[in-house]
């Protein structure tokens, strides 16, 4: 396994400052964001494309720093109801997938999406009720109209224009949230979308990641390192469904922390030894949204951390036997 980062951290630097700290902290590699919700700070697709020497300019600066692009994300909601919203995500991640061709990277990351309940929605609706049967009735027309014809067509695209791997953040808010719902589209949509695997998110549902990893096995194709605390007594007043304002640490029921600092070593050396078990030898990707620790602490810390956990070398053979 390698390890990396993921460069929204970076947000108020320049590109080069990025792959410097990169360099200094002695990372493998970096996941390089280039639209919608993830920003394009260092890495504007669509600008990109449009300019061949900015792009070659690009491709200078990544080869000279040594590290490897993991991936391209563009976490967005291209199967948002309203085409505001959904028009600009969806153009952002085709551009993904064409930079991601051009920088020869073999896969993006992004989001599932959530539709709304009928044609004529403006927001969102994330069912998690079977009750009233208003609810199954709206996810199966979200599945079915929406998310499965949608995501067939852009495998289709990915895989004509050189990626083969769609890496879907599995996230609470979006119709694909946990190991289940990750299968039901790989199955609906084909074997070039597979997962971002974000244990963060698994945490707070109630999810144990290593089971989650396991089951997914053969469709990970990318990792994210980022913890979550979970506040117990919070979880016992008022459960694990928390729509508190983020930064509101003391009242929420959970919230994101650098790795480490929700969960043990022994927790994350669980996790890299079922990575291990159902093959997955790629990047594991440090995300920072730990709003105790500062950005660079946290990211000394997390590096410091996974060095520890993280599996470097081939397994070999049972020779004691």
């Amino acid at each position: 396994m390698k390890l990396g980062v993921f460069n929204p951290i970076f947000y108020d630097r320049t590109f080069e400052q990025c792959l410097e700290t990169c360099k200094k902290l002695e990372l493998d590699a970096i996941e390089i964001a280039c639209a919608n919700y993830s920003g394009t700070n260092h890495c504007d697709a669509a600008k990109l494309l449009a300019n061949p020497e900015e792009l070659t300019s690009f491709k200078r600066k990544i080869r000279d720093s040594g590290l490897m692009i993991s991936a391209l994300s563009c976490h967005g909601n291209p199967l948002h109801p309203s085409e505001e919203v959904a028009g600009p995500h969806k153009s952002g991640q085709r551009n993904a997938i064409l930079l991601a061709q051009k920088l020869e990277v073999d896969r993006i990351v992004s989001f599932s999406g959530c539709p709304g309940d009928s044609d004529s929605s403006k927001y969102p609706n994330w069912v998690t009720s079977a009750w009233p049967q208003d609810y199954p009735k709206i996810l199966e027309w979200q599945w079915s109209e929406k998310v499965i014809p949608f995501w067939r067509k852009e495998a289709e695209f990915a895989e004509k224009n050189g990626v083969d791997k769609i890496c879907i953040e599995m996230h609470p808010g979006f119709v694909v949230y946990n190991s289940e719902t990750m299968l039901r589209l790989r199955d609906g949509a084909g074997k070039v979308i597979g997962a971002n695997f974000d244990p963060s998110h698994m945490f707070w549902q109630g999810i144990d990641p290593c089971v989650g990893i396991r089951e997914l096995e053969g469709c990970i194709y990318h990792f994210h390192a980022k913890d979550t605390h979970l506040d117990k007594a919070n979880i016992s007043s008022n459960g694990v469904l928390d729509a508190k304002n983020l930064s509101l640490l003391k009242d929420r029921s959970w919230y994101f922390r650098t790795v480490g600092y929700g969960h043990d070593a022994i927790v994350w050396k669980d996790m890299m030894s079922a990575l291990r078990l159902v093959n997955y030898d790629y990047v594991v990707s440090i995300e920072h949204e730990d709003a105790i620790l500062s950005r660079d602490e946290g990211l000394r810390k997390a590096v410091s951390f996974l060095k520890q956990v993280l599996i470097t070398e081939k397994s070999t053979e049972a020779w004691w036997t």
